[in-house]
């Protein structure tokens, strides 16, 4: 589910956030950021979870229609096509996926039902529906084909459960874009038989992607002076207030990757910094990065001070 990238967005913040303290103890920011990244793996069961909420909803809804006192022919024989979806029926029955919304403590929906009630009037309200509703009966892959574009179309672009997910945890919205995707990814894949955990995928790739996230935030704080000094070596043309505080972290983050981790080919670094640049500092900072870190690239491998091991890292 984390990719090497969100990772580094993740240590940016906490360092961004730690720069601006002054404590030198690095056990909480580092805490804190470790939380961070794992509070992203409740922002996956939470919205899993909402996709099973807005079928309980369309079932209590038809449950209503048909008990009222003067129900219609319509609302004693409906249309059950979307609270029958065999997909939300895989999801809602998977055990695996409960037991991680139990010990997780996902009960957002039940405090906040009003969100769900908000998701399953858009949902009905969409045209999506309308042309899913048209027929009675369904397979597998019809009914997974809806799911997907309710999510993508309907579900991930609402602006209210975006306000709810900000109000929740500021960091979701960094996470958001990648739950998402993950999301729909596991729903593409999806078959009518998963093998046990597909709904619940690791955090992290593995334990390597863990330790690389506390290496980076550490070994950029308590290298903070010499890196500091790196670039102020190359910027003594700049006016050291017009450099962005983000593109200062960017650029503490990069030279340590290029400095203390051997196994990461210089391209990956430099790409990496510039994208998260472009996403997340001013529209001039990733040309700015470019040209410090292809400054400093070329003068290292001059000086035969890159260590890089393995082939194609330069």
């Amino acid at each position: 589910m984390l990719n090497r990238r969100h990772i580094r967005v993740k240590v940016m913040q906490s360092i961004y956030a730690f720069s601006g303290s002054a404590s030198d103890d690095l056990s909480k920011p580092q805490k804190f950021l470790l939380f961070s990244i794992d509070n992203m793996y409740n922002l996956y069961l939470l919205l899993l979870s909402l996709l099973i909420e807005v079928q309980k909803r369309a079932e209590t809804d038809l449950q209503k229609k048909q008990n009222k006192h003067l129900a219609t022919q319509e609302d004693k024989n409906p249309n059950r096509k979307f609270v029958n979806n065999e997909l939300l029926h895989l999801l809602r029955g998977n055990k695996q996926l409960q037991e991680q919304l139990e010990a997780h403590k996902i009960n957002n929906w039940q405090l906040d039902d009003e969100y769900v009630d908000v998701i399953f009037k858009a949902v009905i309200a969409s045209d999506l529906y309308a042309t899913y509703m048209q027929s009675r009966t369904s397979n597998f892959k019809e009914d997974k084909e809806f799911i997907i574009d309710i999510f993508k179309d309907v579900i991930a672009p609402n602006d209210k459960l975006y306000d709810y997910i900000e109000d929740k945890h500021l960091t979701w919205l960094d996470d958001l874009p990648t739950v998402n995707t993950t999301i729909l990814k596991l729903l593409r894949k999806v078959k009518p038989t998963v093998s046990e955990g597909y709904f619940t995928p690791r955090l992290y790739k593995d334990l390597d992607d863990k330790q690389f996230a506390v290496d980076l935030f550490r070994k950029t704080i308590l290298n903070t002076s010499k890196l500091n000094k790196e670039i102020e070596q190359r910027t003594k043309n700049w006016d050291a207030d017009r450099i962005a505080n983000i593109d200062f972290v960017l650029l503490q983050m990069a030279i340590c990757e290029l400095k203390e981790f051997p196994s990461i080919p210089v391209k990956v670094t430099i790409n990496e910094y510039l994208e998260i640049a472009k996403e997340y500092s001013t529209p001039k900072s990733s040309i700015f990065i470019n040209g410090i870190l292809d400054k400093l690239v070329k003068e290292y491998q001059e000086a035969n001070t890159l260590n890089k091991v393995g082939r194609g890292l330069l």
